[in-house]
């Protein structure tokens, strides 16, 4: 699997939430990841931040946010320059998707978990 640096925007504590199992996932599979959250803590072997990491070589952006809560983000977001940015399931916006798209960005549909368990990250 190639490596891909993620960051993981809505890391939470819990560890229920989709986002905390995402980064233990990635870590299993050898995956670099940065995490971004309302609260500092560390999931596996990751920090989760609360700003906004810049200048970090971002390859994947994975969204644990609700549209609504995504559009304080979009111009950090849009300015890692990520080759891709993945919509997990209740995160799907077309606004940010255009914005992505105008900036050369690949957007993906889908979920970041079933990628991870099926090969195709």
């Amino acid at each position: 699997m190639m490596k891909r640096k993620t960051l993981v925007i809505g890391a939470s504590a819990r560890e229920s939430q989709y986002s905390n199992i995402a980064i233990r996932q990635l870590r299993e599979k050898g995956q670099p990841v940065v995490a971004f959250g309302r609260e500092t803590c560390t999931i596996a072997d990751v920090t989760v931040e609360t700003v906004f990491p810049v200048d970090q070589d971002i390859d994947t952006v994975t969204l644990y946010l609700n549209p609504e809560r995504q559009q304080a983000f979009y111009e950090q977001i849009i300015n890692l320059h990520p080759e891709r940015i993945i919509f997990n399931p209740g995160t799907e916006n077309p606004e940010l998707a255009k914005l992505a798209a105008e900036n050369g960005i690949a957007t993906i549909e889908a979920c970041t978990l079933v990628m991870l368990s099926v090969g195709n990250y």
